[in-house]
């Protein structure tokens, strides 16, 4: 775990949940919520500027990257100066022209291997993201989504035990 802002109450890990990737969140802002029962695979990222909330027993795979935020400013030049900034004197507790927007991830939901979850998505309790999908838009519940950008598939039987 990554806690840039070294306040301890910035990212929250539920009982019995099970984190085998890195968590981080910058040094201007940002909180990561996970809930109980879920996991966290390995190789995974889950990095926030805004807030990533993860409910309970959401299971995310290895090599899922999930980000609030762009990380850098849209224009060259504030990117480039961002950049050098960075190297020159660390992590900025200045957010600038940084885009973010908070993710939801709600309970029961799985996201398979190599998913990417981008800012401001929200995924619906019981959906199930494909391997390798890339989420643009919000995930509606118990729905099956695939593809990049990632697109409904199929509605799954919420009821089903």
């Amino acid at each position: 775990m990554y806690n840039l802002q070294h306040q301890l109450d910035r990212i929250k890990i539920g009982e019995r949940t099970h984190v085998r990737g890195k968590l981080l969140v910058f040094a201007y802002g940002g909180e990561i919520i996970i809930g109980n029962y879920s996991y966290v695979g390995a190789g995974s990222r889950i990095h926030s500027g805004e807030q990533v909330i993860i409910g309970n027993n959401v299971l995310i795979s290895h090599n899922v990257n999930i980000a609030d935020t762009n990380s850098h400013e849209l224009c060259h030049l504030e990117r480039s100066a961002g950049f050098k900034n960075l190297i020159t004197f660390g992590h900025s507790q200045y957010k600038g022209n940084v885009r973010s927007a908070p993710i939801y991830i709600e309970d029961y939901a799985w996201i398979g291997f190599n998913a990417v979850l981008l800012k401001g998505v929200h995924i619906g309790e019981g959906a199930i993201v494909a391997p390798a999908s890339v989420v643009t838009h919000d995930v509606p519940p118990f729905t099956l989504v695939a593809g990049n950008p990632a697109k409904v598939i199929r509605r799954l039987d919420g009821n089903r035990h």
